[in-house]
């Protein structure tokens, strides 16, 4: 009898985030087609298995783990290019970047990622436009900001944003950022309302702005050595399966969103929506980075956008 596929999923939130629920989306598809043929593992959050989130990478990469989603800014290190997607203000609407992902960019950042690392992108799930979160007070104005510290993912191009708003940014993963926040050690954080609840962020911030300064995505990724050793039906069915997952995610991030505000602004947190105005100056303030990321890449991925 032929022993069945043991395929591992692996992310870094509890199994109730959208991400995870993409990972099951997936797995429920498999299991569907292919019953006992395959066995889905999940590892729902790394961290509490001993890694930092990052470790996501290093087990997929590795072949310890089969598939995993992680933010593309995780890898900039490694692949430069990824860098052109954490400008900020790069996409006015959801509907925007996912047309750039799903499009010629998306296609350019996988081959990207596929030449610079042992992954296979699959896809990308949204991880939607991120909003800014303090200690101190209100932000309206970029100069609200002036003299603040804040947690970053470790981007050049993230830090250089803050530091033309007056920040002061400082790298870290999410396991020492959550430490770091509860402690007061930095003043302020930037991430999907989403996220900020699933961490427990917006019992340390009162105030929230909803800025949408970056929209980020997490890349979809295998392990290529061991996906092409899966059997070639059920490697066409996962390749098959991840439109719809991304669909059903992004329609859960959508929803999940408005649900983190009202538990945000439940718990006395304050919500400021920036006006056209107000939007504008931030928008002004990190002006520079534009011509700064011209000549760093040239035009053509700007023309991929139609910009």
């Amino acid at each position: 009898m032929t022993e069945n596929l043991k395929i591992r999923m692996v992310g870094y939130g509890p199994p109730t985030t959208t991400h995870s629920r993409g990972l099951k989306f997936i797995g429920d598809r498999l299991v569907e087609q292919f019953g006992g043929r395959v066995d889905i593992v999940y590892i729902w959050n790394v961290m509490d298995i001993g890694y930092s989130s990052d470790g996501v990478l290093e087990l997929t990469e590795g072949g310890l783990t089969d598939l995993a989603y992680m933010s593309t800014t995780a890898l900039t290190a490694r692949v430069p290019e990824l860098e052109f997607v954490d400008l900020p203000f790069l996409f006015a609407t959801n509907d925007e970047a996912r047309a750039a992902y799903d499009g010629a960019l998306g296609r350019h950042m996988i081959d990207a990622i596929e030449r610079q690392t042992n992954f296979r992108v699959l896809g990308f799930f949204e991880n939607g436009f991120r909003h800014l979160s303090n200690r101190h007070r209100e932000v309206r104005r970029p100069e609200d900001l002036a003299g603040m510290s804040i947690r970053t993912l470790g981007s050049d191009m993230h830090n250089r944003t803050f530091e033309l708003l007056g920040m002061e940014p400082h790298s870290m993963r999410l396991n020492e950022a959550k430490i770091a926040i509860a402690n007061n050690e930095v003043d302020a954080q930037e991430n999907p309302f989403a996220n900020t609840t699933t961490y427990g962020i917006h019992h340390a911030h009162k105030f929230h702005t909803l800025s949408n300064h970056f929209y980020l995505s997490r890349g979809i990724y295998v392990n290529p050595q061991k996906f092409a050793s899966w059997p070639e039906d059920i490697q066409a069915a996962t390749i098959a399966a991840i439109p719809d997952a991304m669909t059903h995610q992004r329609a859960f991030a959508v929803s999940e969103e408005l649900i983190a505000r009202a538990e945000i602004e439940k718990v006395g947190g304050i919500v400021h929506e920036l006006s056209p105005e107000e939007h504008n100056a931030f928008a002004a303030a990190v002006t520079p980075i534009y011509s700064e990321a011209r000549a760093r890449f040239g035009d053509r991925m700007f023309a991929m956008i139609g910009k």
